[in-house]
């Protein structure tokens, strides 16, 4: 029987402020509130709310046949929890229906995956602690920021326990294949991929109310007819997108709920289902092995990462980024781990692009890529003297290393105990151990710098690490 498997993307940007270079050293504050709780408050009565509510009205209409995937990232999360809480709410109705699967993503929707595993573990992880706390699962399936996936992004969130993915049904990885199967990492086949149709999926979110198309106006019939004429054989049809395109992307007045609406019965009637990831993983064998050398994404007719890191600018900024990402790792500072989340979005690199698409893109307060790009830099200039101010720059590579790998270790030792405890139905202050033996062990690490003379060269005495 042949099953769609719906999948809506919850992320907000955060807007930056206009950052002069004077400014560094003085303003440690990078963010526009009034922008960011105009667009969050924007976004969520024009699309947000109405899109829950319809969700949730399908599902009770259709008794429970009707199911779909989530997800959030964190720095979303956060601005809904802030500035519009009903959304939240809506979330947790749809999650009380039980047709709803929430998924993994990084924590500040970030380009983590190309740069620091242990970064993008961090995050991951975050995330997905943030959902079994709110709906009280924990993700077995991931998707990555822009749907970003090579061989090595599968082993690593394989490794962490994932069992499925989603990714893009990208026509230069598949060739002659079918995006409408179910295919398996090939470093490890233990992970299952979900592949998007990207035809499908872009009809609705890109091209619905464009009166221009060819196949303008889209009925629900014609569509769910376009999925039923598909080859017996193919069984999984992937329709993923940002759930702001139900309102933002395409108006509520080009009626794109009423024909979200219509969906479930007419695929009823051709006896097609609706299914989450994980049902899908879980009954469907893998076909094949997919085999992605090089990142793929779901942005841009490229389908690739150079919506991001395609010029020289956008690999300037991420490389600055990240080269302290190591430094910050190490950090307990809360308001320098909420500027990293921050600062890390894949939207700030995508505002740099000097490429040309088909779809427009929103620069928010800046006039060109350069624009996006100075004032960028600006901003991380300042947050990475705040972090040299706590971790030096001429810390020897060797300490640092030796610290990391203490840390790494009981991480490691910390799971086991946790493993042991909950064997033992004994739960109960393995946390107050964890944060207690991490704080110890970054006590150890070298204190911050004198603010005094910025040009001296001594290095601070190596510490003795077990």
């Amino acid at each position: 029987m042949r099953t769609i498997c719906l999948y809506f993307e919850i992320h907000q940007i955060i807007h930056l402020k206009r950052y002069r270079f004077f400014d560094i050293g003085t303003d440690h504050y990078y963010y526009d509130d009034y922008a960011n709780e105009t667009s969050i408050n924007e976004v969520a009565e024009r699309s947000y709310i109405p899109a829950l509510t319809t969700l949730i009205e399908m599902v009770k209409t259709s008794g429970g046949a009707f199911k779909v995937a989530l997800s959030i990232s964190g720095v979303a999360l956060e601005q809904l929890e802030s500035y519009a809480p009903a959304v939240v709410d809506l979330l947790h109705q749809l999650n009380d229906t039980g047709c709803c699967e929430f998924l993994a993503e990084p924590y500040s929707h970030g380009l983590a995956s190309l740069a620091n595993e242990d970064c993008f573990k961090e995050e991951v992880m975050r995330q997905s602690a943030k959902m079994k706390q709110m709906f009280g699962k924990a993700p077995k399936v991931i998707r990555n920021s822009g749907l970003i996936y090579n061989d090595e992004i599968g082993a690593m969130v394989a490794s962490w326990g994932f069992k499925g993915m989603l990714t893009e049904g990208a026509k230069h990885v598949l060739g002659w294949k079918s995006p409408h199967y179910v295919y398996h990492c090939s470093m490890n086949p233990g992970l299952k991929l979900l592949l998007r149709d990207f035809k499908l999926s872009d009809d609705i979110s890109l091209r619905f109310s464009n009166s221009e198309w060819n196949e303008y106006p889209l009925f629900a019939d014609k569509y769910i007819g376009w999925i039923n004429a598909l080859p017996q054989e193919e069984q999984v049809v992937n329709v993923f997108m940002e759930l702001s395109a139900l309102g933002m992307s395409q108006p509520l007045s080009s009626n794109i709920l009423e024909f979200l609406k219509a969906l479930p019965v007419c695929a009823k009637e051709k006896g097609i289902t609706f299914s989450t990831p994980t049902e899908i993983i879980t009954k469907l064998k893998s076909v094949s092995q997919l085999d992605v050398p090089y990142p793929m994404s779901w942005v841009d007719e490229e389908r690739d990462t150079s919506c991001w890191l395609g010029n020289v600018m956008q690999r300037e900024a991420f490389n600055k980024l990240y080269s302290i990402a190591e430094r910050v790792y190490l950090c307990n500072d809360r308001r320098i781990k909420q500027d990293w989340d921050y600062l890390q979005a894949s939207n700030n690199f995508r505002f740099m692009t000097t490429k040309v698409s088909g779809v427009g893109l929103n620069r928010g307060i800046y006039e060109s890529p350069y624009d996006a790009f100075t004032n960028y830099m600006n901003i991380l200039g300042d947050f990475i003297k705040r972090v040299d101010s706590l971790y030096p720059v001429d810390i020897d590579n060797e300490e640092l290393n030796a610290l990391l790998t203490t840390i790494k270790n009981q991480g490691a030792e910390i799971e086991e105990l946790e493993k042991a405890q909950i064997k033992q139905g004994k739960t109960k202050g393995v946390e107050k151990k964890k944060e207690t033996k991490v704080k110890a062990t970054a006590a150890k690490a070298v204190k911050p710098k004198a603010a005094a003379s910025k040009s001296t060269t001594k290095k601070p005495a190596k510490k003795k690490t077990e």
